[in-house]
């Protein structure tokens, strides 16, 4: 089974992190994770490049994506589970879904906050519209 583990570094993902792990047991054969986490494209501003280049832009991108995959990193490697690391550009859940169609994924494990529909309504959520775009099964981990 291949699993698209979306993760941001934040409590809700590690929770979708620890699920996975807690319920690894349940799949045929060790499942193969995707483990992803998507950045927000930096605003382009006019005359940006005059001040910032596309390799500082890379290297952003670089830094903030480890330092959001490490903590699930950690906790696959020393479960076992295979994993393979992704970090992404673009909106977040078009891109996650995009992500899951192209690397032919079984499931989209993520995790949400846990706020009611009118949380949703008021705040938006990527959980919600993952759940909306997606054409696999999600697992929303609250």
């Amino acid at each position: 089974m291949k699993i698209l583990l979306a993760v941001d570094g934040s409590k809700y993902s590690l929770d979708a992190v620890n699920c996975l792990i807690e319920h690894a047991d349940w799949y045929r054969e060790k499942p193969v994770v995707e483990l992803v986490t998507v950045h927000l494209p930096v605003p382009r501003l006019p005359r940006m490049s005059y001040v910032v280049g596309k390799a500082q832009i890379q290297r952003y991108y670089q830094e903030e994506g480890e330092a959001c995959l490490a903590a699930a990193k950690k906790k696959l490697a020393a479960a076992g589970i295979e994993f393979n690391p992704h970090i992404l550009v673009g909106q977040v859940a078009d891109t996650l879904v995009e992500h899951a169609k192209k690397t032919r994924c079984d499931v989209i494990f993520i995790g949400t906050h846990g706020r009611t529909a009118a949380g949703n309504l008021l705040l938006g959520s990527i959980a919600t519209k993952v759940l909306h775009l997606a054409t696999v099964p999600v697992l929303l981990v609250k």
